[in-house]
């Protein structure tokens, strides 16, 4: 079945999430005085990476809202019983210095652009839509693509089927139509393919892990566009609507 679209994870895969992360929370960190309390940059880092994954994980699995989630990285990383509004304060320090620090990375513009004549291309995150609509907006690259799906509006969240499949409906495509595109080998990969979808694994680490059946790895963005010409009945976009 011929290719028609391209799906794309954001964060760490297009956008530098981890650079921009590390680079805004440490200026909070210096700011606010906090690299002593927590025993330097990097015990600190680490320390907040936990809070991070911790609460995160709560907001997939659709136990606390975006907001929320945001509250309880704050209140967990300082250790402290934050009312919501000096959490909120506190975490939107953080923010605009982690927004200041915002970059996509070098191959990210060049791929969507050679892409953006050949396939139709969109985005599934497991973020908000709101925070993901700003970012790709701040970062120039929001008009390449049709529609952005993220977990809070689809009510699912990669790597569940679900997730891919109600992207696909929306695309009006089949599953067999569409390229996924992450950083993850588990929750973007093997969630797609396990969806139906052609998985492409971003492996910028360049892991040496085993490749699991029906996954394609590249190291590089740049290695996209001959990878997917190589796959069977690539061409022209199909109509939208």
């Amino acid at each position: 079945m011929p290719v028609h679209a391209v799906l794309w994870d954001v964060d760490d895969t297009l956008f530098d999430y981890t650079g921009s992360d590390r680079a805004g929370a440490l200026r909070h960190f210096h700011a606010e005085g906090l690299l002593e309390t927590y025993g330097g940059a990097e015990s600190a880092l680490e320390r907040w990476r936990a809070a991070m994954e911790s609460e995160f994980g709560r907001f997939l699995a659709g136990e606390v809202g975006f907001l929320d989630h945001r509250r309880g990285r704050a209140r967990t990383f300082l250790g402290a019983p934050l009312s919501d509004a000096e959490a909120d304060a506190w975490f939107g320090r953080y923010v605009a210095r982690y927004e200041a620090a915002w970059t996509l990375f070098p191959d990210a513009g060049p791929v969507l652009e050679t892409l953006a004549p050949l396939v139709r291309q969109a985005v599934l995150s497991n973020s908000s839509t709101a925070n993901q609509e700003r970012k790709l907006t701040t970062l120039g690259i929001r008009a390449r693509f049709e529609a952005v799906l993220c977990a809070d509006t689809l009510g699912h969240a990669k790597p569940a089927p679900e997730a891919f499949l109600v992207a696909c409906e929306t695309l009006r495509l089949a599953p067999a139509e569409v390229v996924y595109v992450g950083d993850k080998l588990d929750i973007d990969a093997l969630g797609a393919r396990d969806a139906g979808l052609a998985a492409v694994w971003l492996d910028r680490a360049g892991t040496g892990a085993d490749l699991p059946d029906g996954v394609r790895r590249i190291a590089s963005l740049a290695e996209l566009p001959d990878l997917l010409r190589g796959l069977i009945g690539f061409g022209a976009p199909s109509p939208i609507g």
